[in-house]
């Protein structure tokens, strides 16, 4: 089902990327042009950690919005101004030349092992069927290990829906940053996160693959509703939504959410030994729910506290 996605919208800096990496084929798929519509107000939900010198915020990012959603604002914007340094789960790569060289030797299957030859008569189908409906030849993707087309797969088409990479939560705190001048700095590397879906075993990268070409139609909606819910700031909503498969795919769950929130809340308490302000910005999904990072924070001594609007 669409567990796959869910996790990977509400977890992964990656996806904001993954249009920008693409070959130049696949630039040239049609996208929609969207007019941006009145702004509307979003609350997303807040939270502080302190102690007599050092304060962190924690902020719950979805990576590809749609214009016009007015987040930045009131208590999130009044904690970014107050923080020395913004933190993300990887610094956004500003040479997509240099990031296209990074991913794609992860990306291309080494051996010379086709896409094509992975799947089964009806996967490659489906697959098939799936590239042409957004004027991709499958010749494209043959050369690349399943994951990467997954993943191009789970942004192209929200970006024909007004979805907008650029857009993004990161994007803009990270441009907001350079103009005051504070420092940027990642939780992880652009490699490390790669590597999370590179050492995928193939079987789950191909059941990634299937699960996004099975519901591409439905991966919209299923945004839709998810940036409702960060944006009314409901990280219990957000939860369920995004957690409800999660027992079909516990090893998912634990590559992409609770091994990562266990290291963050320990590089945070780390960070908690130093004076200052800082901003942490990561994919609300590692906000939500149980192993969350303020779980992994309260079992290490750390108290994180609702920001109040």
């Amino acid at each position: 089902m669409k567990t796959w996605f869910k996790k990977l919208a509400a977890t992964c800096a990656i996806v904001a990327f993954a249009q920008s990496a693409m070959l130049p084929a696949v630039h040239a798929a049609e996208t929609a042009q969207t007019t941006a519509p009145a702004t509307t107000d979003a609350d997303p939900a807040l939270w502080v950690v302190k102690d007599k010198d050092t304060t962190i915020y924690l902020f719950g990012t979805v990576h590809v919005l749609k214009p016009g959603l007015g987040w930045f604002d009131e208590a999130v914007k009044t904690a970014f101004d107050k923080s020395d340094e913004l933190m993300l789960e990887i610094v956004m790569p500003e040479d997509q030349a240099a990031m296209a060289k990074e991913m794609m030797p992860l990306a291309i299957d080494q051996s010379g092992k086709t896409l094509s030859s992975r799947l089964d008569a009806e996967q490659l189908k489906a697959y098939q069927a799936a590239l042409a409906s957004l004027g991709i030849a499958p010749a494209q993707f043959d050369m690349f290990e399943p994951w990467f087309p997954a993943i191009t797969l789970s942004v192209l088409p929200l970006t024909k829906l007004g979805y907008d990479p650029e857009q993004g939560v990161e994007k803009l705190l990270t441009s907001s940053a350079k103009k005051a001048g504070k420092p940027v700095a990642g939780l992880e590397t652009l490699s490390q996160q790669l590597g999370f879906f590179d050492a995928l075993p193939e079987n789950q990268q191909i059941s990634f693959l299937n699960s996004v070409v099975k519901d591409l139609d439905k991966l919209g909606p299923q945004l839709d509703k998810m940036v409702a819910q960060w944006a009314k700031g409901d990280p219990g909503a957000l939860a369920v939504t995004m957690n409800e498969s999660l027992a079909a795919t516990p090893e998912l769950a634990k590559t992409l959410l609770w091994d990562r929130n266990a290291r963050w809340a320990d590089q945070l308490k780390a960070r908690m030994d130093q004076p200052g302000t800082v901003f942490v910005a990561v994919g609300a999904g590692h906000l939500a729910g149980e192993k969350s990072v303020q779980d992994y924070l309260k079992a290490r001594g750390l108290v994180a506290k609702r920001v109040k609007y």
